[in-house]
């Protein structure tokens, strides 16, 4: 309680210190302005607009990501249908993504266009984006190109971070909310001349409370101790183009028990705590050589390399693993005619995972593997009307030999107002089991992991998008199809052993099927209305049997609202999700007879909202997030004995807070 007074206070304070401006203005950032014979016309930018090429897909402007806190990558999505995010467990705090209804895994994750956060980055690597820092997110559903590798199997997800030639200045961003978190973050640029410039990225994050809102003995959320830091170049000239930095990111967290609930029910008196401890560092270059302007033809030389340590300790497990990761990738790119577009390119991924496992009988061996490519790919567009995008990679791998990724898109725009894309594709993947699910050690459960192969799947997408003018304002429809299958997968069975988390390769068969359907239409001036549904089907083969695969929504629900005052002072957004109910894993009977818990859970909804308040070099913002209270009832099976084999924290649905508060400011201090 008397944490949240502080907040409050302080967002009193902030809030009489920016009422005290005199100078307002409009928002630039958010809309476009030009001038008419004295009459200025303002028109304003989508916070979320499609992709226009061949492959579907949204882009989520800053406008977009100023609607809630957006503190990180995977608070990003509160207001997108498409893309879900979710805890893992209710130990550790790692989440994932979840797209066209399968895990995050699924996804490939790039960062500026280049592949990132691979292996051990895995768990908590939504964390490590501050969502300050970034310019915008691309998300791409279904096979994406050929020209970013072969590991998309159900989309890729590309963060854009603020570049270094943006507007000079700096901006610092202060954040705190009733849960005990504090951020701070500032991103400064300078322009040292008319074609080199620079910027600075840093992020502070402190959780320092211990909210145990069910009490059942362990921190609802692990207190969370990160500092990150980007230093980025850019240099511009007429036929030659740099951009590179280097990185950091320094985290603690620390979770667990934090008094025994009942003693006498305990193996062991000593508290369950977990701790991990990660530094992770990067760099990356992108080279552009412009050959012929005229014909858009030009040769880019890019790559990124990372270092990534991680200690984990659940109760008396040990798991530390030390990651390195080189990427590099040749392009050459040209118009042959204005209809015809041909891209080739090189590319070499090397991983290596040191890992050792301690207080299990589980093995774990280190892993490496090195991955050369080839890809070619060729574009077709007539006026825009249709456009056509064929592509093949070919890769060698040292552990699994040579593979072939096909690719297909293909839109059709018979008007103006409709837009049509089919997609076909397949993708691959080598599945780190331990290092991307380390989380599952904090389960008593056994942890068994088979030799597994290489992870394949083809996907099949169909997508239509109306824009029609309905009372003079503009309706935007949305519907698509995507349907997954899996030839080859790793296979987490929770089901079939209630003492063990089995990682198998996958004995049947395994799919996915997405249907979602939205709409977004401008009710009056300055405000804007967004309704989705979104309905899933996914099942995998567990022990012999075809299931829905547990944990799962079948069908999301999405209403959004936003409204902008006149001058742009004054924004109002709320968001609603609706979560349909799903299968757990097949339950046990535990020692007191009773079940460990029950077949099936049910839908639940969310709410969250946010108030703006812009000012001239300051914008202000209160909000909350699951406003409605709901969270799961038990999050921690056998919580009162963590040191048994039914333990487990991996049964996680629904939330595992209650209601939160936050408040924060934003500070433009404007050039150095």
């Amino acid at each position: 309680m008397k944490m949240r007074a502080q907040l409050l206070a302080i967002t009193m304070l902030l809030s009489l210190s920016a009422f005290g401006q005199v100078d307002d203005s409009l928002h630039q950032d958010t809309i476009k302005t030009r001038k008419l014979e004295g009459v200025t016309i303002s028109s304003r930018r989508a916070g979320t607009r499609r992709l226009n090429g061949v492959v579907n897909g949204i882009i989520i402007s800053r406008d977009e990501l100023f609607k809630a806190a957006c503190c990180n990558l995977g608070e990003s999505f509160t207001t997108n249908p498409s893309v879900d995010v979710n805890y893992s467990d209710a130990a550790t705090g790692a989440k994932q993504i979840k797209l066209l209804g399968l895990s995050g895994i699924y996804v490939q994750m790039l960062t500026e266009n280049m592949p990132n956060f691979r292996g051990a980055a895995a768990p908590y690597s939504l964390d490590y984006v501050p969502g300050p820092w970034m310019k915008s997110i691309q998300v791409s559903k279904g096979a994406s190109s050929v020209r970013n590798g072969y590991e998309s199997i159900t989309g890729q997800i590309n963060v854009e971070y603020l570049k270094p030639d943006d507007d000079q200045g700096v901006t610092v961003n202060l954040y705190g909310n009733t849960m005990s978190r504090l951020e701070a973050n500032a991103d400064a640029n300078v322009h040292l001349d008319s074609r080199l410039s620079t910027e600075i990225l840093a992020h502070y994050q402190d959780d320092f409370g211990h909210h145990d809102q069910n009490d059942d003995g362990f921190i609802d959320q692990p207190n969370v101790r990160q500092f990150s830091i980007q230093n980025r170049w850019k240099w511009q000239g007429n036929r030659y183009l740099f951009h590179g930095g280097v990185g950091l990111v320094s985290e603690k967290r620390d979770g667990g028990q934090t008094k025994h609930t009942v003693p006498h029910q305990s193996s062991s008196p000593h508290l369950y705590t977990i701790g991990i401890s990660t530094d992770r560092y990067e760099g990356y270059m992108k080279h552009a050589f412009i050959l012929d302007p005229e014909h858009g033809s030009n040769i880019a030389l890019m790559g990124n390399m990372s270092m990534h340590q991680t200690d984990a300790r659940y109760g008396h497990k040990q798991y530390d693993v030390n990651e390195k990761n080189a990427y590099i990738q040749l392009m050459f790119e040209t118009n042959i005619t204005e209809q015809h577009n041909v891209s080739a390119g090189l590319s070499l991924n090397h991983d290596y995972l040191g890992q050792r496992l301690t207080g299990t009988a589980a093995e774990v061996q280190d892993e490496r593997e090195t991955t050369y490519g080839s890809y070619l790919q060729y574009t077709y567009n007539l006026n825009d009307k249709v456009i056509a995008m064929a592509g093949l990679r070919a890769d060698h791998s040292s552990i699994f030999g040579t593979f072939l990724t096909p690719r297909f898109h293909l839109k059709l725009t018979p008007a103006e107002m409709l837009n049509l894309r089919v997609s076909v594709g397949k993708g691959y993947r080598t599945a780190h089991a331990l290092a991307e699910n380390n989380n599952l050690l904090a389960s008593g459960r056994t942890l068994v992991i088979d030799d597994l192969e290489q992870e394949s799947a083809w996907n099949f997408g169909f997508s239509g998008s109306l824009n029609i003018l309905l009372f003079g304002r503009s309706l935007r429809l949305n519907a698509e199809y995507y349907h997954t299958h899996f030839n080859r997968q790793a296979v987490i069975d929770y089901d079939s052993h209630p003492q063990q988390i089995h990682i198998t390769n996958l004995d049947g068969k395994s799919y996915s099927n997405t249907l979602q359907v939205d709409a977004t239409y401008a009710l009056f001036s300055g405000m804007e209305l967004t309704a989705a549904y979104r309905l899933n089907d996914v099942k995998t083969t567990y022990g012999g049997e075809l299931m829905e695969k547990p944990l799962t929504s079948r069908y999301k629900g999405l209403l959004t609202a936003s409204y902008k005052t006149p001058l742009d002072l004054w924004q109002f957004d709320a968001t609603f999700q609706l979560n349909g109910g799903g299968r757990m894993p097949v339950p046990y009977t535990m020692a007191d007879g009773t079940s460990s818990w029950p077949d099936r859970f049910h839908a639940y909804g969310q709410l969250s909202a946010q108030i703006t308040r812009w000012f001239r070099h300051i914008s202000v913002y209160l909000g909350g997030e699951n406003l409605t209270g709901y969270r799961q009832r038990i999050t921690i099976i056998n919580a009162a004995d963590p040191w048994s084999d039914t333990f487990d924290p991996t049964m996680v649905w629904g939330p595992v807070q209650g209601a939160m508060v936050y408040a924060g400011v934003r500070v433009n201090i404007g050039k150095l």
